[in-house]
């Protein structure tokens, strides 16, 4: 039997970070989605409510490419009253000649932020306005952090807005984002002041109440939301969903159960048969996307099973040739 190579987070880390590669492959992900056969199944979800965790596995084959990946993905919400990280992961790597399995990615989530991040930039760099430069964070955690690290490789971002639930957390986030004197950092007491005057806002909450609402809107508008990876996670107001003047979804199966437009669907404010699109397509040429500057976008990010595939092949790839991670035999 082949060598099986377990690579670590820090392996992996060391290999992987937010450049333009990683959204090149997640960009080429999209694509494929809309170009190719691609095999998606739906997310595995499973429920432990006595301990606040939830765990999704997701999956992907995309031709042309040598692997597949399957994610197990927990987050288990009460870890850190126990000093533990809410989450973790791993990811399996298998041939898609053979399905022998490649690789074991032992990344505690990390891939996952990651192609999450590039995600965030590919959808600003097909629907945003190229001269965007004031972006408005709505959630203070890694993810945010993130997300303006990737924006910042497509647009020339200049000001960010800073808004979270936690007070001290957003402040200590805007101090860091604020290190290297080359953005204007101001942290908001409100969405509403957040969402004054910015070119993009992006979503990276677990809220399960809407943050952005119908008077958010600005002629110009793009808006990344990404919390809304379950059934009961909401970020936009169903009436803002249904007043803006494009909306992308990265997989419409998956929006319309468990994304935004989930939420827009059941409250009545959006026609099931209205005219949506992907982000795939959109790369593709297949389908607009902002088609006016002063036009409102929006591009429901719910995680899919493509990009982890995409990321995963391009980490084993970069360890390999950095002669990463310990080799094994089963």
């Amino acid at each position: 039997m082949p060598a099986i190579t377990l690579l670590s987070e820090a392996d992996l880390r060391s290999c992987i970070t937010l450049d333009q590669p990683a959204l090149d492959a997640v960009e080429q992900a999209f694509a494929l989605l809309a170009t190719a056969k691609v095999a998606m199944p739906p997310i595995l979800r499973l429920d432990v409510p006595e301990h606040n965790g939830e765990v999704d596995v997701k999956t992907a084959y995309l031709p042309g490419l040598e692997r597949f990946a399957i994610k197990v993905s927990p987050g288990f919400f009460d870890n850190p009253k126990l000093g533990l990280p809410s989450l973790n992961g791993m990811m399996m790597l298998l041939s898609a000649r053979t399905g022998l399995l490649d690789a074991l990615l032992l990344d505690n989530g990390y891939l996952t932020a990651v192609r999450t991040a590039a995600a965030g930039a590919v959808a600003a760099r097909w629907l945003s306005r190229e001269d965007s430069r004031c972006v408005a964070l709505i959630g203070s955690g890694e993810q945010a952090r993130l997300q303006l690290q990737a924006l910042r490789l497509v647009r020339p971002i200049e000001q960010v807005k800073v808004w979270g639930r936690d007070a001290a957390k957003a402040a200590g986030l805007a101090d860091d984002l604020g290190r290297d004197g080359r953005l204007h950092i101001q942290v908001c007491g409100s969405v509403d002041e957040a969402m004054q005057g910015v070119d993009i806002a992006i979503t990276c909450t677990a809220s399960r109440e809407p943050l952005i609402q119908p008077r958010h809107l600005q002629p110009g508008l793009h808006i990344t939301a990404m919390g809304a990876d379950a059934e009961h996670k909401n970020e936009i107001a169903p009436q803002a969903l249904a007043q803006v003047d494009r909306y992308v979804a990265d997989r419409l199966s998956q929006t319309r159960v468990l994304g935004e437009l989930h939420h827009a669907l059941r409250a009545g404010v959006v026609d099931e048969a209205a005219n949506h699109c992907e982000l795939g397509q959109v790369i593709a040429g297949l389908q607009p996307g902002r088609e006016r500057a002063e036009a409102v976008t929006l591009c429901d990010l719910t995680g899919t099973g493509a990009q982890d595939t995409a990321i995963a092949n391009l980490a084993f790839e970069r360890a390999v040739a950095a002669n990463k991670g310990l080799a094994f035999s089963s």
